[in-house]
């Protein structure tokens, strides 16, 4: 029997306003890596072998001169454009929208590219090879969709204020719903947040959060779509407004039109929210390859 390969779905489009710059760009490696290297060469060895990178036209030249050219010759790549205007016939952009529709959107553009079971993941942020793993072998026995869940406590900045999906599961472990915090902070005993009646709410850090790693099949493309038709009936004059993917699939699954399981992985996450978490980003890094985590230079 041939091995089972799926798909790597990587959302790369992010303006990355808050670090000052394209993030997905800035090197964590000793050698230059970038944070998407890593995510490939993990996602590799569990069996993805396809890479999709969804960017913005404008930063086409940026990735294929600091990404394309170094993964095209380890796997096929294709790429895809979430523009403001890839929108479904009879809508149009509101004037003055000038950032992408958010992380829902991203994932849907890439919908004629993708045939297969596929990883969907953020090109900022660091997820750890037991993921990946984690998530072939679910493809392997499952058609339902899944969802990376990372303790709460491994995903926060030093730096600032972070936004997650807290996840509430049923009985059998499987996702209930997803709860979008935003400005959850660092705190002695875990974090905090402050709600929208301005009290302030505490975590123990252990609750599991969402980080944008989902396990999904094409057969989301179609209820992504019908989502974003019902997202831009409401909120296409509002030139702020994201079609989130993480809220999006906890609608389906609290509908019962789709079924999540949650696969905890227990690995080291770090992302690239601001400036100041890069050297943490790089040491951390440095600390995987003296375990023997990853070779230096990566690629050999």
């Amino acid at each position: 029997m041939a091995k089972q390969s799926y798909d790597l779905v990587i959302l790369a489009a992010g303006m990355g306003s808050r670090f000052g710059g394209l993030k997905q760009v800035q090197p964590v490696g000793p050698h230059g890596e970038l944070i998407i290297e890593y995510s490939v060469f993990d996602a590799m060895r569990a069996g993805f072998d396809r890479l999709v990178l969804v960017i913005r036209k404008d930063i086409e030249a940026d990735f294929r001169a600091t990404i394309g050219r170094r993964l095209e010759v380890r796997l096929e790549v294709r790429y895809v454009y979430q523009e403001i205007g890839a929108l479904p016939a009879g809508f149009k952009a509101p004037a003055g929208r000038t950032k992408p529709w958010g992380t829902g959107h991203a994932v849907l553009v890439a919908r004629d590219a993708v045939k297969r079971p596929f990883a969907a993941i953020n090109a900022d942020d660091f997820y750890g090879a037991g993921g990946y793993r984690a998530l072939a072998a679910h493809f392997a026995r499952s058609e339902r969709y899944a969802m990376v869940g990372y303790p709460l406590k491994q995903t926060l900045s030093e730096h600032g204020t972070v936004s997650r999906g807290l996840c509430a599961t049923d009985a059998a472990g499987r996702l209930k719903s997803i709860t979008e915090i935003t400005k959850i902070e660092k705190a002695p005993t875990g974090a905090s947040y402050t709600d929208s009646q301005r009290k302030t709410c505490a975590l123990t850090g252990n609750e599991i959060v969402s980080m944008n790693f989902w396990g999904l099949t094409p057969a989301v493309f179609p209820q992504l779509e019908k989502r974003f038709g019902d997202f831009l009936r409401r909120s296409q004059s509002d030139p702020k407004a994201e079609f989130y993917l993480p809220t999006t699939l906890s609608e389906l699954n609290e509908g019962r039109e789709a079924s999540i399981d949650l696969l905890k992985s227990d690995d080291a996450w770090f992302g690239i929210t601001y400036r100041d978490d890069l050297p943490t980003a790089q040491a951390a890094i440095k600390e995987l390859i003296a375990a023997g985590r990853y070779p230096a230079p990566l690629w050999g």
